[in-house]
C-alpha cells in the first residue's frame, strides 16, 4: 500500500510541476513518519524515499539508529530548547526554528559538537493562534539577527497553512510565502540562503508546489491515517 501511494503522490507532484512549468527535480518529499512503526518506514524506505519527517525528538531519535543510514531526516515539529542536544548532527534539516532563542540554543550546541546545521525559519503565515511561527513581518528582522550565529545555516523559509478540506484556499498563503522568500533573497544577507521552501502537506502539496514549494511534507496520504493510541509521553 505504502509503495502505491507513493506513486500516486508523486505522480501528482509531476503534474503539478508541469502546470507550472517546474522540473519535478526541484521538489523534495519528505514522507512524515510519526506516530508510525519502523517497519512501515522500512517499507517506505524500499519503495526509494529517503527523506523522513518527525514531529517528535524522542521518537526521532530512537527511530534513527534502526534504520539506514543514507536517510535524511527532518525535525518538522516544534522544537524545545532542552530538547536541541539531542538532535543536532543527527537530522540534515531543521524546519521549526521560530526565535532568535531557539536559534541560539542550536548554534551553542553546533559550535559545542562542531558541526553545522542547516535551519528553516518557520512562518505563521496566516496568523493562526494555535499554530507555533514568526509572522510575515516579523520574519527578516528575525533573520538578520540569526544570520549573525556561528553554526547556523539558515537555508530557508516553512510554513503550516491552515487545514481546509478545499486546498485551492491555501495558494494565497503559499503566493506570500513565495514572495517574502525573493524578497529575502534580494537583500543578500551574509549566511541566508532562499533554497528551501517547505511547504504542502497531503491535503493541499499539489497547490504548494505550483506556487514554489521545494518541500512538501506528506505522512496520511503515504502511510494511511496516524494512530495515537500507543504513544508514550515525550520526556
Amino acid at each position: 500500500m505504502i509503495a502505491e501511494n507513493l506513486k500516486i503522490i508523486q505522480t501528482q507532484i509531476q503534474s503539478a510541476c508541469t502546470c507550472s512549468g517546474r522540473d519535478p527535480n526541484e521538489v523534495t518529499l519528505i514522507a512524515v513518519s510519526k506516530t508510525k512503526p519502523v517497519s512501515a518506514l522500512r517499507e517506505a524506505y524500499e519503495a526509494g524515499v529517503r527523506d523522513f519527517g518527525e514531529n517528535k525528538v524522542q521518537e526521532l531519535i530512537e527511530k534513527i539508529p534502526q534504520l539506514p543510514d543514507d536517510i535524511r531526516w527532518h525535525m518538522i515539529g516544534h522544537l524545545q530548547r532542552n530538547k536541541v542536544k539531542y538532535i543536532i548532527g543527527k537530522v540534515a534539516l531543521i524546519h521549526s526554528v521560530d526565535s532568535l532563542r531557539l536559534a541560539e540554543e542550536i548554534s551553542r550546541e553546533s559550535v559545542r559538537q562542531g558541526v553545522d546545521t542547516d535551519i528553516l525559519i518557520e512562518i505563521n503565515v496566516a496568523e493562526e493562534e494555535s499554530k507555533f511561527g514568526v509572522s510575515l513581518r516579523e520574519t527578516p528582522d528575525l533573520i538578520k539577527k540569526i544570520a549573525g550565529l556561528p553554526g547556523i545555516n539558515v537555508k530557508g523559509l516553512m510554513t503550516v497553512a491552515p487545514y481546509t478540506a478545499v486546498s485551492e484556499k491555501n495558494r494565497p498563503y503559499f503566493v506570500k510565502m513565495r514572495e517574502l522568500s525573493v524578497d529575502i533573497e534580494r537583500k543578500n544577507i551574509d549566511n541566508i540562503s532562499m533554497n528551501i521552501l517547505s511547504m504542502g502537506m497531503t491535503g493541499d502539496f499539489s497547490v504548494a508546489v505550483e506556487e514554489g514549494a521545494t518541500c512538501v511534507r506528506v505522512g496520511t496520504g503515504i502511510f494511511g491515517e496516524r494512530d495515537y493510541t500507543n504513544q508514550q509521553p515525550v520526556r
